[in-house]
């Protein structure tokens, strides 16, 4: 089996890559969940509090200081902020948790594989140190490290 190079991530997208781990392993406990038979109040409920802990702060974060490297007219970057309109989109669904939920951890997660895969690649191959020492400035609230009150996952 041939199992790709790990990525050599630059020390000013490591706090971004990281948080990524925490989305893709929000997916698996929305999976987790559902395999479960968790019920879907409980599995939205964490959902809403990742939205509002993790999400928000991350997808601002990228925009405001990441995308404008490669600039708003850059092909990927399209496809990173419509992404990100759909997934906030998917967060805020309520009509019809069970579908929102399971589009929202697939597309969670491939969005973090695009953006870790390609988006990060790119953006520090053409990244002016000036800009990557800027990026690594910015003190992106770890809040990975809070708890959720509700482990369903367990």
């Amino acid at each position: 089996m041939n199992n790709p190079k790990p990525i050599k991530r630059h020390e000013a997208l490591k706090p971004l890559s990281r948080q990524h781990h925490f989305g893709l392993l929000f997916s698996w406990k929305i999976r987790k969940g559902f395999s479960k038979d968790v019920s879907l109040e409980r599995i939205k409920s964490y959902a809403n509090w990742f939205f509002k802990t993790e999400i928000k702060p991350h997808f601002n974060a990228e925009e405001k200081h990441i995308f404008p490297i490669l600039g708003k007219e850059d092909e990927m970057v399209k496809r990173a902020l419509k992404e990100h309109r759909r997934i906030k989109r998917l967060f805020k669904e309520t009509e019809d948790p069970n579908k929102s939920l399971s589009l929202l951890e697939e597309e969670l997660q491939a969005h973090i594989r695009f953006e870790e895969r390609i988006l990060f690649n790119e953006i520090q191959k053409v990244a002016t140190p000036e800009e990557l020492e800027t990026i690594e400035k910015i003190h992106i609230k770890d809040s990975s490290k809070s708890e959720y009150s509700d482990p369903f996952w367990d």
